[in-house]
C-alpha cells in the first residue's frame, strides 16, 4: 500500500511565445501561442503539466483549484480529478476550466511517477515502444514556397509517412494548394484540415477533388457541433478520405456524442483540453468501445507517454507551433526519428523539465 503523500504546493505560470511567421487556418489567425505551465509538489518531488490556452487558466489554477489540491493525497488522482470538476461547475467545466484541470492532471500523473521513480509510459502500462507522428502545419498564410518546404522537410528529414495542411472553405483555392503540397511530398499521405470552415456542399466538393490528389484524411470539414454534417461527409466522401474530429472535446460526453452519431472515422482527443491524461484515457476507452482509432491532437511531447499506453492509437500530431515551443522550452522534448517519437525510459515521469531561463523572457501576467 502506498503511503499517503500530502500535496504541499500548487502553482501556475503563463508564457506567450511569438510564432516564427503569421499563422492562420480556415477560421482563425494568430501570431503568438500562450502556454500555461502548472506545478504540483509533494514528497520532495515536483510534477509538471501544461496546456495551450488563455493566460486566465493560471488564475483558475490559483483559485479555486490550488486550494482544493493542497493537503490532498498525491496518489489519489481519480479523487482529485473528480473534485476539480466539481469545483469549476459554476464557472463552466468546459473551455478554460477544462484546460486548467488538464494542466494539473498531467502534473499530478507526472508527480506520481516521479514519487515512484518510474517513467510515466511504464506507469500507464506501455502498449508500444514508439508513437507514429504526422507533420502538421501548412497554414493558409504560407505561400506555396513555404508550404512546399515545410511539408517536404517532414517527409524527407523526419521520415513522416503523412503530413497535414490547413485549408479554407473555398474549393478552388484549396485545390491549388493541395496540388503544390502533393508535388512536395511525393507518395506520402496528404491530410487536410478545414477547422470547420466549410459548408456541407463545399466540404463535399473539396473531398471529391482531394481524393483525386491522394488525400486520405479530412479534419473538421464542417463544425464539430454539426454532427449531422460530419456524418453526411463520412457517408458521402470518396472511400479513401477519412473524416476526423474531436480536438475541441473538453469531456467524455463530447466524444461519446461524436461516436454515437457515427460522425468520425478517426476520433481526435487533446489531453491539454480534455481534462488531462485522465480525460484522454477516457476518450481512448470510448474510441476502443466503438472500434474507432484514436489520434492525439498537438502537444506531442506531452502526449507521448499516454499515447504509448493506447493500443488503438493511430498517431500523434507533430504540430509545427507546439513542437517548436516544446523543443525550445522543455528539456527532454522528443525528437522525430523515422516518422516516430519514443519515450526516454531513463527519466522518471514524462521526462520534461522547463528551461527556466528560456521561459522567463516570455512570461506574462495572468
Amino acid at each position: 500500500m502506498l503511503p499517503r503523500t500530502a500535496i504541499e504546493r500548487v502553482s501556475a505560470r503563463a508564457f506567450t511565445i511569438p510564432t516564427d511567421a503569421p499563422e492562420a487556418d480556415g477560421t482563425h489567425a494568430w501570431n503568438s501561442t500562450t502556454l500555461v505551465v502548472a506545478e504540483v509538489a509533494a514528497g520532495g518531488q515536483v510534477g509538471l503539466g501544461y496546456t495551450y490556452a488563455h493566460a486566465s487558466v493560471a488564475s483558475l489554477v490559483a483559485h479555486p483549484l490550488a486550494g482544493l489540491l493542497r493537503g490532498g493525497d498525491a496518489f489519489a488522482i481519480p479523487a482529485l480529478w473528480q473534485a476539480m470538476l466539481g469545483a469549476v461547475r459554476n464557472y463552466g467545466s468546459r473551455g478554460v476550466a477544462a484546460c486548467a484541470i488538464a494542466a494539473l492532471d498531467v502534473a499530478l500523473w507526472d508527480l506520481k511517477a516521479r514519487l515512484l521513480g518510474v517513467p510515466l509510459a511504464l506507469l500507464f502500462g506501455q502498449a508500444r515502444e514508439e508513437v507514429p507522428i504526422y507533420g502538421s502545419g501548412g497554414f493558409t498564410t504560407y505561400d506555396e514556397g513555404r508550404l512546399r518546404e515545410q511539408l517536404g522537410r517532414w517527409v524527407a528529414e523526419d521520415g513522416c509517412r503523412c503530413v497535414k495542411m490547413k485549408i479554407g472553405g473555398e474549393p478552388s483555392l484549396a485545390e491549388a494548394r493541395l496540388r503544390a503540397a502533393r508535388q512536395a511530398i511525393g507518395a506520402a499521405e496528404l491530410m487536410i484540415d478545414a477547422n470547420g470552415a466549410c459548408t456541407r456542399k463545399a466540404a463535399l466538393a473539396i473531398a471529391e477533388r482531394a481524393a483525386g490528389l491522394g488525400v486520405t484524411w479530412f479534419e473538421e470539414p464542417v463544425s464539430s457541433d454539426d454532427l449531422e454534417g460530419l456524418r453526411l461527409l463520412r457517408d458521402r466522401a470518396p472511400a479513401p478520405v477519412e473524416i476526423a474530429a474531436g480536438e475541441y472535446g473538453y469531456d467524455r460526453f463530447h466524444f461519446r456524442r461524436l461516436l454515437e452519431a457515427g460522425a468520425v472515422d478517426v476520433l481526435q482527443a487533446d489531453a491539454t483540453r480534455c481534462a488531462g491524461y485522465t480525460g484522454f484515457l477516457q476518450a481512448a476507452a470510448l474510441a476502443a468501445a466503438h472500434q474507432v482509432p484514436l489520434s492525439a491532437h498537438t502537444a506531442p511531447a506531452l502526449h507521448l507517454p499516454v499515447c504509448c499506453a493506447v493500443p488503438g492509437l493511430r498517431h500523434v500530431e507533430w504540430f509545427h507551433d507546439h513542437a517548436r515551443i516544446e523543443a525550445m522550452l522543455f528539456e527532454g522534448a522528443p525528437e522525430p526519428r523515422a516518422g516516430a517519437i519514443r519515450p526516454d525510459l531513463s527519466r522518471p515521469g514524462h521526462g520534461l523539465a522547463l528551461r527556466e531561463a528560456e521561459a522567463r523572457r516570455f512570461a506574462v501576467q495572468a
